[in-house]
């Protein structure tokens, strides 16, 4: 089903910049809403008080008092610049010196900023409370993906490995080829609804969680559990971890292309919570970072990181 693209229009931007002054913590006791390792291997971390980076001693408030709304994503883009998502007060770009705030004036879909997402030609995309806008270093463009205000509730942003972006709602998954959006349906003409999550992996597959956990090879889904996920991510082997709280489940790379993965379940301490965590994040030291904690993995089990 297609559905006819609303564009919402295009701003061009000319936003002031501002200092803020950084504060160090020792320790992170916020709400971790998004975890990303920075190309210099630094971790950031948006959380209900702000954005966070650890630089393997201490963490850094990066954003200060800038605002009291909490921080829901961050992004690096391809320049080595951060893009943090608010709930509330639009995307703030950092350059490493100062920030510009962009918000609905500027031409964003909405003030509540969730996903965001660089796609292969730099373009970045936000997905909002009330649509989905595109940002080419200039302007915003911002579009509603149709009518229903579920289905413009964007939590999930991939690009697949045909260029199409696919926007994960609370309503279903669209998917976007430059013109129009359309709903994705399975085999059955079923949607998929409550998409939370959306990764591509190294064999570019689509896996993404919904009423269960998908994966989509180009051609055919393939309903690899019936759990669902409310974070997915991809480790440096190629393995896929997920979770919707408590456990984290990691599907080995040699066997993505099943139509049953080999499984490894990783105990947490979380066990039996179905709300944590939304940060998840397995470092390049081979670190398991869930919210603020980190820990190491043997295989087997997970323990307080002992490292640096």
């Amino acid at each position: 089903m297609s559905i006819f693209l609303t564009s919402c229009g295009q701003n061009q931007t000319n936003v002031p910049r501002e200092n803020i002054k950084s504060e160090t913590k020792d320790s992170l006791t916020s709400n971790v809403w998004d975890i990303k390792q920075g190309r210099n291997g630094n971790i950031w971390f948006a959380t209900s008080d702000g954005v966070f980076r650890y630089d393997g001693k201490s963490f850094t408030k990066i954003t200060g008092k800038l605002i009291s709304r909490p921080f829901f994503s961050v992004l690096e883009d391809r320049k080595g610049n951060f893009w943090f998502g608010t709930y509330g007060s639009g995307v703030y770009y950092y350059d490493g010196k100062s920030f510009q705030n962009f918000t609905s004036r500027d031409g964003l879909a909405n003030n509540w900023v969730m996903p965001i997402y660089e796609d292969k030609d730099g373009i970045i995309w936000l997905g909002t409370t009330g649509g989905v806008s595109r940002y080419d270093g200039k302007s915003f463009r911002s579009f509603k993906i149709s009518d229903r205000q579920t289905n413009n509730s964007v939590n999930a942003i991939v690009q697949d490995k045909a260029g199409k972006m696919w926007f994960g709602t609370r309503g279903d998954i669209s998917i976007y080829d430059g013109k129009t959006f359309t709903t994705l349906t399975a085999k059955d003409g079923k949607t998929f609804r409550n998409v939370w999550s959306i990764i591509k992996d190294g064999k570019g597959n689509i896996w993404f969680g919904a009423d269960g956990l998908w994966r989509y090879d180009g051609s055919a889904f393939t309903q690899i559990d019936q759990t669902g996920a409310g974070v997915i991510i991809e480790d440096k082997k190629g393995n896929v971890l997920t979770s919707i709280g408590g456990p984290i489940f990691r599907y080995d790379e040699q066997s993505l292309s099943d139509k049953k993965p080999h499984l490894t379940v990783i105990k947490t301490k979380y066990e039996g919570r179905r709300n944590l965590p939304f940060g998840l994040l397995w470092a390049n030291d081979g670190s398991i970072w869930i919210g603020s904690e980190r820990y190491s993995y043997d295989g087997k089990t997970l323990t307080e990181f002992k490292g640096n």
